[in-house]
C-alpha cells in the first residue's frame, strides 16, 4: 500500500504538543546559521542530531532548468522552520565545539521531531556514521519515505545525496599522504 510509509513516518513526527521539557531552550529567529541543519548562538556551535543538511556549494538542476544551491535550499528551509515554529532543543551529547540537539515545532495541537519534519519534506538527509549506518535509524525510515515520494529536493534528478559526497571527500583525504 502506497500511504503505508507515510502514515508510519507521520506517526513517529507526530505527538500531542505539551509544554516544553525541563533542559529545553529555544531556538529563536537571529541566530548565525551556519547551514540546513547548524547555528551558533553565543559563541556555541549547535547541530541538529543525525541530521544532514544539502551541502553549500552543491548544485541540483529545478525544474526551470536553472541550478541552483542545494546547501542554501536546506538552509532556507531550516530558517522558515525556526521563524515560524519556534523550535524548542535540549543537548544529546558534545563533540569536540559542537554541542549536538535534538529539536521538536509544534504545529497547531502536534509537536513534531524537526529533524524528521526536515527530512520527511525532502529538504534534509539522515546523517551516516563513518561505517555507512544513521545516527538514528528513525532518519533513515523518514529519508527513504521522503525519496518514494519525490518530496523536496528529491524530486530533482541530479540532487547529491551529502554522505556520499562526505564519504569520497574523506577517501581522497585519507589517501593523501
Amino acid at each position: 500500500m502506497r500511504t503505508a510509509p507515510i502514515l508510519l513516518v507521520f506517526a513517529l513526527v507526530a505527538s500531542p504538543a505539551r509544554a516544553a521539557p525541563p533542559g529545553y531552550f529555544e531556538l529563536r529567529p537571529g541566530v548565525t546559521l551556519e547551514s540546513g541543519d547548524s547555528w551558533i548562538e553565543a559563541g556555541t556551535k549547535y547541530h541538529l542530531y543525525g541530521v544532514q543538511a544539502c551541502l553549500r556549494g552543491t548544485f541540483y538542476t529545478g525544474g526551470n532548468g536553472r541550478r541552483a544551491d542545494c546547501g542554501e535550499a536546506s538552509l532556507a528551509m531550516f530558517g522558515a522552520y525556526i521563524a515560524d515554529a519556534r523550535p524548542k532543543c535540549a543537548p544529546v551529547a558534545r563533540v569536540s565545539d559542537t554541542l549536538h540537539v535534538a529539536c521538536f515545532v509544534t504545529i497547531g495541537r502536534d509537536r513534531f521531531d524537526l529533524g524528521n519534519l526536515m527530512i520527511t519534506t525532502g529538504f534534509a538527509f539522515a546523517a551516516l556514521r563513518a561505517d555507512g549506518l544513521p545516527y538514528h535509524p528513525g532518519y533513515a525510515v523518514a529519508e527513504q519515505a521522503a525519496r518514494d515520494r519525490h518530496a523536496g529536493l528529491w524530486q530533482f534528478k541530479d540532487v547529491q545525496h551529502p554522505a556520499i559526497l562526505l564519504g569520497q571527500a574523506a577517501r581522497v583525504e585519507a589517501s593523501r599522504p
